[in-house]
């Protein structure tokens, strides 16, 4: 069953693989089986209503969107060479992957300049083997960086929420490299859409352990709700504008 998530990725995903996270227990926690007593994708408030809220929002914020679209897309051309986009092979509900869009944040030639970095850097090499993430990542532009700051690179996701792949609220899409991660929590996963935000964004984002992020998306299945899906979403405003766990 392993074997079925480990599929190939594009160069230019696999170099810039977003956001990695800490194993590091920092705030210890115990690895459980969570319970998946709650299906939300069965329940007609789920599968209908929230669909439903999800278009009708994007729709109405259109202009807007479509203008910071079109900054953020001048901003990523003047930064450096290279495409405005990059999709990335994540995995959505029932275990399907999909095609999961962002906006280019790191160099064209990310994969030779982070090996050259880290063969300088000694103490940035033991960080990277320890949490597959640089805290000061040289691959990444300054635009980059700022976009990364303030989410701005995941705005494109608006495409695949409006595709049906994705969710505005949900658990953030994960690799294939993660599914063993998850362990017999990938069920739990499995059972709704991932989200352009969640649980995870409004509770420390990369400051959390991924032991810690995998219970809070089984603790938003397990409690899903209308209600809290629109509290999320607020609190998304605020965490992404104080930069909570971001880099």
């Amino acid at each position: 069953m392993q074997a079925e998530y480990q599929s190939p990725e594009s160069r230019t995903a696999a170099i810039e693989d977003s956001y990695s996270y800490t194993e590091t227990i920092s705030r210890p926690i115990l690895r459980t089986t969570y319970s998946l007593d709650r299906l939300p994708s069965s329940l007609f408030r789920y599968r209908v209503i929230k669909r439903c809220l999800d278009v009708l929002l994007i729709l109405v914020s259109a202009p807007l969107i479509f203008f910071v679209l079109g900054v953020v897309a001048a901003m990523v051309i003047v930064s450096s060479p290279g495409p405005i986009f990059y999709s990335h092979r994540r995995i959505r509900r029932h275990g399907a992957f999909f095609s999961m869009w962002k906006f280019r944040t790191m160099c064209v030639n990310s994969a030779e300049v982070l090996e050259d970095y880290l063969s300088r850097h000694p103490e940035a090499r033991r960080e990277w083997n320890k949490n597959h993430k640089l805290r000061h990542d040289p691959r990444i532009t300054q635009v980059g960086a700022f976009l990364r700051r303030y989410s701005l690179d995941e705005l494109p996701q608006l495409w695949n929420v409006l595709a049906g792949h994705m969710s505005l609220v949900g658990p953030r899409p994960i690799v294939a490299a993660e599914v063993e991660k998850y362990a017999d929590s990938f069920e739990c996963y499995c059972r709704v859409k991932p989200g352009l935000t969640g649980l995870w964004q409004v509770s420390g984002r990369s400051e959390l352990t991924y032991d810690e992020r995998v219970a809070l998306d089984c603790d938003y299945v397990n409690r899903w709700a209308l209600s809290r899906d629109l509290k999320i979403l607020l609190k998304t405003f605020r965490a992404v504008l104080k930069q909570n766990g971001a880099y």
